[in-house]
């Protein structure tokens, strides 16, 4: 049976229907609340590897800690946008779905699909 990852905001429509989608279709289901939990720099380095994303395409800019901490700067490196959704995970765009080696954004919830089918 297939493993998922889900990372998870519960307080978001989106990832809840995600979330309740994948359960329908797995038993093997790693729940993962970012926002208390947030991800390491290797961990988001690898899931925007495996989205064939940049770090600021995985951010929500339209967050006011995105400006506030002068995120739209295009002068900052990767490596920098990275670390501000280490240190800042409400940036992380949500809810990501990680199986069989892909990821997944869950926008809308059925683009998962494809990689745990």
């Amino acid at each position: 049976m297939t493993k998922i990852t889900i990372l998870h905001n519960p307080r978001c429509s989106k990832s809840r229907e995600t979330l309740a989608l994948v359960q329908g279709k797995s038993d093997n289901i790693s729940v993962l609340e970012y926002l208390k939990n947030p991800p390491s720099v290797d961990e988001i380095t690898h899931i925007l590897t495996l989205l064939g994303l940049t770090a600021r395409q995985l951010m929500r800019t339209k967050e006011t800690e995105y400006k506030d901490l002068g995120l739209q700067n295009a002068n900052l490196t990767e490596a920098q946008l990275i670390q501000a959704m280490v240190d800042t995970p409400k940036l992380i765009e949500r809810p990501i779905v990680l199986a069989n080696g892909k990821a997944a954004i869950g926008r809308p919830p059925e683009s998962v699909l494809a990689i745990i089918e």
